[in-house]
C-alpha cells in the first residue's frame, strides 16, 4: 500500500483536526479502539456485582439505572411524542391527494421526513387542565423542492395549519446525508474518497455503509461565490458532508457539494 503521508490527495493529520488541503484528507483518530473500557488506571472495570478494588465493603452499592416505563399509545401533558403519536402525526400531515406526487430523497413516493416534534401550547390552551396534544411535522418534497411544515392536533386527529415554502433549507436528515454519500462515491469526483478509503482499509468503497456521515446545508450564492454547477443551490437541496470511516479515521469531503435535487456532484475551489 502506498504511504498515506506522501499521497497527492491528502496527508495524515494527528488528532481530530481536519486539514483543508487536498480533495480528501485523512485524519488520524487518537482514541484507542477500547477507549472507555478501563477505569482510568489501565485496569478493566470490575464485573457487575463485584466489589471494586479498594472500595469499602460497607459502602452502598453503585446506583442502578431505572428501567424506562412502558410506553403507551398516547402521551400525557408535555411528555415526548410516543411512537404511535409519531406515526399518526406523519400520516395526518400529508393530504392523500399529494402523496403520489411528492418524492423523497431517493425518488420514492412521499416527501422526505425531517422532524416530528411536540408543538408548543397555543395561548388559548395555556390554562387548560388537559390541553390537546399537537405535533409539528416537517418534511421536504423533492418533486418541487418545497419545505413542508404541518401542525397536527393529535387529540382530534385533525390538521390545524399547513405551510409550504420554497427556497428554505433546514438541516438535512440522516437519510439525506447517506444518499449524498452514495452519490459522491459513485461520481468521478469521488475518486479521492474511494482511494483514501482503500488506503486506510485495504478494501474498495462501493457504498455508504462503511461510513459515518453528517450532512450540512450548502445555500449556494448565499454563502459566497458558487461555481456554475452550484448556482441552483438554495433553491435546490444541496449538502456537504463530514465523513468518517466507522471505527476509523476521518476523510475530509467538505469541498464537495452534492445537489440532491439534481443528483449531481460539484467541487468548491
Amino acid at each position: 500500500m502506498r504511504n498515506l503521508m506522501h499521497r497527492h490527495l491528502g496527508k495524515v493529520v494527528a488528532g481530530t483536526a481536519i486539514a483543508l488541503t487536498g480533495t480528501a484528507v485523512m485524519v488520524a483518530i487518537t482514541l484507542p479502539s477500547d477507549a472507555g473500557a478501563t477505569d482510568g488506571t489501565g485496569r478493566r472495570p470490575a464485573a457487575a456485582g463485584a466489589a471494586a478494588p479498594g472500595r469499602d465493603p460497607g459502602a452502598p452499592p453503585p446506583g442502578v439505572v431505572e428501567r424506562a416505563r412502558t410506553q403507551g399509545a398516547h402521551g400525557v401533558g408535555r411528555d415526548p411524542l410516543t411512537d404511535d403519536e409519531l406515526r399518526r402525526a406523519q400520516d395526518l400531515a400529508l393530504p392523500r391527494a399529494r402523496r403520489g406526487a411528492a418524492r423523497d430523497v431517493t425518488g420514492r413516493s412521499g416527501p422526505e421526513p425531517l422532524t416530528t416534534d411536540l408543538a408548543e401550547l397555543a395561548p388559548s390552551d395555556a390554562g387548560a387542565a388537559d390541553p390537546p396534544r399537537r405535533a409539528l411535522v416537517a418534511s421536504y418534497d423533492y418533486a418541487d423542492d418545497s419545505y413542508l411544515t404541518t401542525t397536527v392536533n393529535l387529540t382530534t386527529s385533525t390538521v390545524e395549519s399547513r405551510d409550504v415554502q420554497h427556497g428554505v433549507q433546514p438541516p438535512p436528515g440522516h437519510d439525506e446525508a447517506v444518499e449524498a454519500a452514495r452519490l459522491l462515491i459513485a461520481d468521478p469526483l469521488g475518486s479521492g474518497l474511494r482511494q483514501d478509503y482503500r488506503d486506510a482499509t485495504g478494501r474498495d468503497l462501493t457504498g455508504p455503509d462503511p461510513l459515518a456521515v453528517t450532512g450540512f446545508v450548502y445555500r449556494g450564492r448565499a454563502e459566497g461565490d458558487a461555481p456554475g454547477a452550484l448556482a441552483a443551490c438554495g433553491d435546490h437541496r444541496c449538502v456537504r458532508l463530514f465523513t468518517k470511516i466507522k471505527n476509523g479515521p476521518w476523510i475530509d469531503t467538505r469541498r464537495f457539494v452534492i445537489d440532491l435535487s439534481a443528483r449531481t456532484v460539484a467541487r468548491l475551489g
